[in-house]
């Protein structure tokens, strides 16, 4: 479904009556780029649905800026591990882009779940689909190269490709701005053969 230019990028369908209950909650954020939402060791306190812009989770890693995840408009970003366990955060919440959130407390996100039938599910499906996707992200890392994660991202998330930086898509692949300069020049050049 299309709402104001996105779409609900979630792993479940939802009914509409659920996706207006759910952007009524929290309250609406404008973001510069660069604001960071969450900073690495402090305790995530909320979570973001993004309405419009991008936003990467990342890690500092002894000085080297590693990104882990970039999130879309229609998606929920939040530093899972600090939100559930109450531990400060190994990451940091940074906005890519301008952009335009909301910005929902763990106690509202507790609450309606337990009072709307149907958003516990979506939240339970949310989490699933995060492990997955950070247990695909580990497993690439260990099995496949810097230009086969790229070929991926190019078949599986071209649209992040669209909008987020290529030194932070090189910081996502664990190479550097060169390497990566690299493996577009030869992954053009294939294409075009």
């Amino acid at each position: 479904m299309v709402n104001g230019g996105w779409k609900w990028n979630v792993p479940m369908k939802i009914s509409p009556e659920l996706q207006k209950t759910f952007l009524t909650l929290g309250r609406e954020k404008t973001l510069s780029p660069k604001t960071t939402l969450l900073a690495e060791g402090d305790i995530s306190r909320h979570a973001y649905f993004i309405l419009s812009g991008s936003i990467r989770l990342w890690h500092n890693n002894d000085g080297a800026d590693t990104s882990v995840k970039f999130f879309l408009p229609g998606e929920l970003c939040a530093s899972l591990q600090s939100m559930h366990l109450e531990e400060p955060s190994r990451y940091e919440l940074e906005a890519i882009s301008p952009c335009i959130v909301r910005a929902i407390t763990k106690s509202e996100l507790h609450q309606k779940a337990t009072e709307t039938p149907g958003l516990n599910d979506y939240f339970n499906s949310i989490m699933v689909h995060c492990l997955v996707n950070y247990q695909d992200l580990f497993v690439d890392r260990i099995a496949k190269s810097p230009e086969e994660r790229y070929r991926a991202l190019i078949e599986d998330d071209p649209e992040i490709l669209e909008v987020v930086p290529l030194h932070y898509i090189a910081s996502y692949l664990g190479i550097t701005p060169v390497s990566l300069s690299r493996i577009r020049k030869k992954v053009r050049s294939a294409k075009q053969m």
